[in-house]
């Protein structure tokens, strides 16, 4: 019986902390360099530390793998994480959804903002080809998009989207370094309330450190990460959208 209030990494046997750890030392490769890496780990909580490899990066530069056993652990049953909490559905029940339940096709406009000019993920999701085997949502006959692609200032997507009326902003953001996808994220919104128009649509960010809890915090409606799949993110939009009509009814 797995004791979930002291979950602990394992590798050879349950709850023996075994764990491998990897970075970069500002430190030429050297003896030296490799016990600051050991140090390093032990200052981490990482016992019985051994250097399993150490790589000479250049220009004083050095690369260090090390194992060992974490000494922490953590009550999993006390873990609380945001998560998109729409149903998933299919290619076909999503364009079936929108013929039945919205009646109109919907509009999507998707963009790398700022300096990002990475556009896989955007694409993944949103070109015809799609990822993993599940179309983009260019294939879906219920939505029209517009691929705006890299580069683009948060004014004109803003501009784009009122232009065509759409339903939901993705923004695409790939690079990470000091943070610049939160600044590009965060600015987007404040453009957005400035000109009363945050509540016109439904904003979705996706990248390599998008996380849905991330997304909530800076404003947007939801968060996709590395892996999601064109149905989890027209899933999510087509029943946010369906919500809204109901509620605007209701009221």
């Amino acid at each position: 019986m797995i004791d979930r209030t002291a979950i602990k990494p394992y590798g050879d046997t349950l709850n023996d902390g075994r764990i491998q750890i990897s970075f970069s030392l500002p430190l030429e490769a050297s003896p030296e360099a490799e016990e600051a890496a050991k140090r390093l780990a032990g200052k981490m909580g990482i016992e019985e530390v051994s250097s399993v490899s150490m790589h000479d990066m250049g220009e004083g530069f050095s690369f260090h793998i090390l194992y060992g056993s974490c000494k922490y652990s953590v009550d999993a049953t006390n873990i609380k994480v945001a998560k998109v909490e729409t149903k998933m559905m299919t290619y076909y029940e999503i364009n079936a959804f929108v013929k039945e339940k919205i009646d109109r096709k919907l509009n999507i406009i998707g963009a790398c903002t700022g300096f990002d000019a990475h556009t896989v993920g955007l694409d993944a999701i949103m070109n015809m080809k799609g990822y993993a085997g599940e179309y983009g949502l260019e294939r879906y006959p219920e939505i029209n998009t517009w691929n705006l692609g890299s580069q683009v200032p948060n004014e004109a997507l803003i501009k784009k989207a009122v232009e065509v009326d759409a339903d939901a902003i993705l923004v695409s953001q790939v690079v990470t370094q000091k943070e610049i996808h939160v600044q590009n994220l965060t600015n987007l919104v404040e453009l957005l309330e400035a000109e009363n128009l945050r509540d016109r649509f439904i904003l979705i960010a996706g990248g390599p450190r998008i996380s849905h809890e991330l997304a909530l915090e800076i404003g947007f409606d939801a968060g996709f990460g590395p892996g999601s799949l064109p149905p989890e993110v027209a899933s999510y939009i087509v029943q946010i959208v369906h919500k809204r009509i109901s509620d605007r009814e209701r009221s």
